[in-house]
């Protein structure tokens, strides 16, 4: 064996492979745990950790492909056949919708449009329509039935394994349709969700909080990440944040039109004033609150690529989100004290079971329980 082929032998191996997460074509980067490749997979735009799927992962693009071989090329062994054989399986499975179901998607759209549906919640619905259809696509949509989900959870869902949340969402879209339907051998009110997880929200403490936003010279970057943390904002509420939602006369944060197509108002923390007055003297901006390099809306990409860099200055080695930042806020307000129905009032939460999930990370109330281990006498230096 000569020298080249005996290095091969040696490296490591990832696998490629490709599936659909929350709704979204990713391409999963498999490895056991290594602290090399480990350190490499975080190079990569926009990689995630799903618990899910067991895999590393990033959205399914030719850019994030070649970044995955320029990267590991060096240090590992790129098996990357079973990608191509799902993808060979879905050039052999491609199918078409016929013209009058292409239509009735098209009546669909318009329905939830009138109705005033959110755009992402319009596209998600159609994208998971449209997989559900084209797996019948030899059928007419008045002789799909119940089985026919049943069958589809089945071979298609669970067969790629795919999440519960895909899963719902599919149900949601197809109980929606059917019931805008006539004459159907489809009964929507018979269609069952996915018994789902039940996660606790994940939080970082308030020193994590201050390293990362500390972590920032930018003063916008500054800014961004403080005012989703001090206000308990989602990211789609801090990038639609207009200069005039910020009432300075009466120290109220203003989030209009926000998920259920709710407004609100949280308080203006002191903090976040002096930090926009420094930030409206260096960038001045026009309309949107935070502008992107065109003047319209800052991107979300690159308001995750801010964290990630605040993350890594900070030295924070956990996988920390956007959100978490929120659910963080919420945790933090219920330890000091906060009464659960101000803060559901504050996140904006129709019901109050949604807030009630707080209680199970706040450490005010766990803190309190005394162990049955400390009432028993135990000899901690042992018998000696």
């Amino acid at each position: 064996m000569n020298v080249a082929a005996n290095q091969n032998t040696l490296l490591k191996t990832i696998v490629l492979d490709k599936t659909i997460h929350n709704g979204t074509e990713v391409v999963m980067i498999k490895f056991p745990i290594d602290t090399e490749l480990g350190n490499a997979v975080r190079k990569i735009k926009s990689t995630s950790w799903s618990r899910t799927l067991k895999s590393w992962y990033a959205p399914y693009t030719i850019a994030i492909l070649n970044e995955i071989k320029a990267i590991f090329d060096p240090i590992s062994r790129i098996d990357a056949q079973p990608l191509k054989d799902k993808i060979e399986k879905e050039k052999r499975n491609k199918k078409e919708l016929n013209t009058e179901t292409v239509e009735k998607i098209e009546k669909f759209k318009h329905w939830m449009q009138s109705r005033r549906y959110s755009e992402n919640t319009i596209d998600t619905y159609l994208d998971a329509l449209k997989t559900f259809l084209k797996y019948y696509h030899k059928k007419t949509i008045t002789d799909i039935s119940n089985d026919d989900v049943i069958e589809f959870n089945n071979e298609y869902i669970l067969a790629n394994k795919l999440s519960s949340s895909y899963q719902n969402q599919v149900v949601n879209a197809i109980k929606l349709f059917f019931k805008t339907m006539q004459n159907t051998s489809l009964n929507a009110e018979l269609i069952h969700r996915p018994k789902t997880s039940s996660l606790l929200p994940k939080v970082i403490s308030e020193n994590e909080v201050a390293k990362i936003i500390n972590a920032l010279d930018n003063i916008k970057h500054k800014c961004m990440l403080s005012l989703i943390y001090s206000a308990g904002l989602r990211r789609s509420e801090l990038l639609g944040m207009r200069i005039n939602d910020i009432d300075k006369e009466r120290m109220i944060v203003h989030i209009n039109q926000a998920k259920g197509k709710k407004d609100r108002i949280v308080p203006l923390s002191e903090t976040i004033l002096l930090l926009l007055n420094y930030y409206y003297k260096e960038y001045n901006p026009k309309d949107y609150l935070f502008e992107g390099q065109d003047g319209n809306q800052y991107s979300e990409r690159s308001l995750a690529l801010v964290l990630k860099k605040a993350c890594n200055l900070a030295g924070i080695q956990k996988k920390v989100n956007l959100h978490m930042l929120r659910h963080s806020y919420a945790t933090h307000l219920l330890e000091n004290g906060t009464d659960l129905r101000y803060i559901q009032e504050l996140l904006g939460h129709k019901s109050s079971k949604t807030t009630e999930i707080y209680t199970h990370v706040s450490r005010r109330a766990i803190s309190k329980i005394m162990s049955p281990l400390d009432k028993l006498s135990i000899n901690i230096k042992g018998n000696k």
